[in-house]
């Protein structure tokens, strides 16, 4: 009997039965790996009863874990790079310095930051976690989780039928000139970074007769970043620092609107780049760099490149009346399912 993660069992597959391991940066989402130590904790595992043995070999997120069975590819290929979903991301961002940020804007967000050699513990719900580890270098992120975000996007053309594909949502954005007033919490399954609530239900507020489709669906859209802004904002405390710029990727970065209402409610330039599936392209860096076809880190960031960089335009009064109002409506929405 074997315990792994997803990336452990498909190396497990890929290498034909021959390999059994992980990454540092799975290894920690586990729950069972001490960050600190960087190995499987005993005590945890003396806890819960978990026998070491069934436990993968931990390794660097870049280095050569083995090679693919031959019947599978007609030869062997060398696998050289394995890393947890968004640090895959953080790597593919190449936000390589401490301070660096990105957020994935997907069915969830995922706002992580690079705290470089140092375990940030959080005090304001965000999660201290690794983010690669190569050769005797660790790096070490924070991390803030949204539970929907592009997943209202959906709800909004599956559920309720207001728009009929998710690139319509920018048109209906640009229609008006604002939400008069409608905010949506998208708390469909709870409230996820910074305020941790799973009795938050979905809510919106500020509706009269005079709310369109087109002011639902921008109050959505703007709901993203006003989440993401959140993060950033206990991100920034926690690293007693500001977050000068925010790298961004995933499906809904390709709304252009989404992007600059992000600038403007965080205050913060948000830099997109022109490869939006970081996550992958973390990936093919780290394999990269253990193979040879990178020599280095400072060769994979000369090779990242802007599409297009959104900087704030909103007035300061302007962003903090609407920042009230957002935090008002997510007061609302707390606590919803036990009232």
């Amino acid at each position: 009997l074997l315990f792994g993660t997803v990336d452990c069992w498909l190396l497990w597959k890929l290498t034909g039965g021959r390999v059994h391991a992980t990454d540092v940066s799975n290894a920690s989402r586990t729950m069972l790996y001490n960050i600190r130590e960087l190995c499987w904790d005993d005590e945890i595992l003396e806890v819960l009863d978990i026998p070491k043995a069934i436990l993968p070999e931990v390794r660097d997120s870049s280095c050569i874990f083995g090679e693919t069975d031959e019947e599978l590819f007609g030869g062997a290929i060398r696998i050289g790079g394995i890393a947890g979903d968004q640090q895959a991301a953080l790597f593919g961002q190449t936000c390589f310095k401490e301070g660096m940020a990105k957020n994935t804007f997907g069915t969830g967000g995922f706002l992580l930051i690079n705290t470089g050699d140092k375990i940030i513990s959080s005090s304001n719900g965000l999660i201290s976690t690794i983010g690669w580890k190569i050769g005797d270098s660790v790096a070490y992120a924070l991390e803030g989780s949204v539970f929907v975000a592009g997943a209202a996007i959906q709800w909004l053309r599956d559920g309720l039928g207001l728009i009929e594909t998710a690139p319509q949502a920018e048109n209906l954005c640009r229609s008006i000139e604002d939400t008069e007033g409608v905010y949506m919490v998208p708390a469909f399954t709870g409230m996820g970074a910074p305020y941790w609530d799973p009795y938050a239900r979905g809510t919106i507020t500020g509706i009269t007769r005079g709310t369109g489709r087109a002011h639902i669906v921008r109050a959505a859209v703007e709901a993203m970043a006003y989440q993401t802004c959140d993060l950033m904002e206990a991100a920034a405390d926690d690293m007693d620092g500001d977050i000068s710029e925010l790298r961004v990727d995933g499906g809904a970065a390709a709304n252009s609107f989404l992007l600059q209402f992000q600038a403007d409610i965080g205050g913060r330039k948000v830099v997109k780049p022109i490869n939006l599936e970081t996550t992958s392209l973390g990936a093919a860096y780290l394999a990269g760099l253990a193979t040879g076809y990178w020599e280095s880190m400072e060769e994979i960031e000369s090779e990242w490149q802007i599409d297009r960089i959104f900087v704030p335009e909103m007035e300061e009064e302007g962003r903090k009346a609407r920042l009230d109002r957002w935090h008002e409506a997510v007061a609302r929405s707390l606590g919803w399912s036990r009232i």
